[in-house]
């Protein structure tokens, strides 16, 4: 499953979405990023944010501050963005350091505004069914069942992580009564039991538990749907950027056995960053919030 190939026709989509609101209104959608810390994996993927939206017509502003920033300081910060109408979108990348608790700077994002889809208020409304910012990973995987054409109603769907940002909201949206959806579906963590046998009764199995070739081939029935979201960076000397990216399942034994399978890079990872610029474009637009 090409997520990159995908992911480029949505974006020539958005980008001519964009474009004609340009040239209606004269404004394009405006996404503001805040980075708190050095951390290299966030850094990375605030710049390939920043790109996807040049490439789009997406005003981006990034606004980076040292780990030190108190919480009260980054709470001001987003006060200040939730005010300024020319923004749009508004994500706070993720872990931030240990003294900013998490939840209580998402539960301050304006849900408007909130094109990550972590607002307690956009999870509820998804959870009943209603209009949402869906969280960005779990809406790219939806995109791709969609776009091949998979087979959801009935199925049995194995989530490997509970995750409030993957595994639990990608869990409820194919249980959904719609397509995709209508799945049977099974939500594993660190305390299931019998996990290997479960894996071997998935049709579509997700795998989003954060350790590397976790899921290997003897874990996967013939002609299952394998989901990575896995993103790990393995030191590789003989690679000129001295690691490679693999992901949570063992792609050359799984790949042997699935009907479809994404992989890592240029699976999950394109199709999340283009479920962002599409909230985006719904939160210029009102989609969400008239």
């Amino acid at each position: 499953m090409n997520g990159k190939q995908v992911a480029s026709e949505i974006r020539a989509g958005i980008a001519r979405d964009v474009a004609r609101s340009i040239d209606d209104f004269g404004i394009s959608p405006h996404l503001a990023a805040v980075l708190v810390g050095e951390d290299p994996a966030s850094e990375t993927y605030v710049k390939n944010k920043e790109k996807a939206c040049q490439e789009v017509g997406i005003t981006s502003s990034v606004y980076k501050y040292p780990s030190g920033l108190s919480e009260k300081e980054l709470l001001k910060v987003i006060d200040f963005i939730n005010r300024d109408e020319d923004i749009h979108g508004l994500i706070v990348q993720l872990p931030l350091p240990d003294h900013i608790s998490s939840p209580k700077i998402i539960q301050a994002i304006d849900p408007a505004k909130d094109v990550d889809g972590f607002h307690p208020l956009n999870i509820g409304r998804m959870v009943q069914g209603m209009p949402a910012y869906l969280p960005a990973t779990p809406y790219g995987i939806i995109k791709l069942l969609e776009y091949y054409h998979i087979e959801t109603e009935g199925k049995h769907c194995v989530v490997l992580g509970r995750s409030n940002i993957v595994g639990t909201p990608v869990s409820i949206l194919l249980s959904r009564k719609c397509y995709p959806g209508n799945c049977t579906v099974t939500l594993c963590h660190s305390k299931t039991r019998h996990l290997e046998e479960l894996c071997r009764q998935a049709d579509i199995l997700i795998a989003a538990i954060g350790q590397p070739h976790f899921v290997k081939g003897d874990m996967v029935k013939p002609g299952a749907v394998v989901i990575d979201v896995g993103m790990h960076r393995i030191q590789d000397p003989s690679k000129a950027t001295g690691h490679h990216l693999t992901g949570d399942v063992d792609f050359d034994q799984v790949s042997k056995k699935s009907e479809y399978i994404t992989p890592v890079p240029g699976g999950v990872g394109p199709m999340t960053i283009v479920a962002l610029l599409n909230n985006t474009l719904k939160a210029f637009n009102k989609e969400i919030y008239p």
